[in-house]
């Protein structure tokens, strides 16, 4: 049930909103063990000439960049587990968006299960009830 959020240096199409969702998907859900339809992304674009890297922007480096921002609950994945995302996830995004600034961010928040849900209950409820449930 996490929500992705993710900026792409590059000019929007379609295709490549469809291409970077369903790769961030397929990662969160093999390596993260996230369910990948309860997956949400929501891709957002910077013309290269937008986003600025050490005072110049991308266009002038010649490089792409991107931002992931994920949620997961607290707990749900080890230290290990996360590195290995950010990992897969650069390497990936370098694939699609092409030579990849350094400075290009994942950013994963482990939050409490208590103060994060999807549909109106948060996923401390939704462990309860799937423990009292078994």
């Amino acid at each position: 049930m996490p929500i992705l959020q993710v900026k792409l240096s590059a000019h929007p199409t379609p295709e490549l909103s469809h291409q970077v969702a369903a790769t961030l998907v397929e990662i969160t859900a093999r390596i993260l063990h996230k369910k990948a339809d309860l997956t949400s992304v929501a891709v957002d674009y910077v013309a290269p000439e937008h986003w600025i890297v050490g005072g110049r922007s991308l266009a002038e480096h010649g490089k792409a960049s991107f931002f992931l921002d994920i949620k997961i609950v607290d707990g749900t994945n080890t230290k290990d587990e996360k590195a290995h995302y950010q990992q897969e996830v650069f390497a990936r995004m370098g694939e699609l968006l092409g030579d990849l600034h350094p400075e290009s961010y994942i950013y994963v928040h482990d939050v409490r299960a208590e103060a994060y849900g999807f549909g109106g209950l948060t996923q401390e409820f939704r462990y309860i009830q799937a423990k009292l449930s078994a």
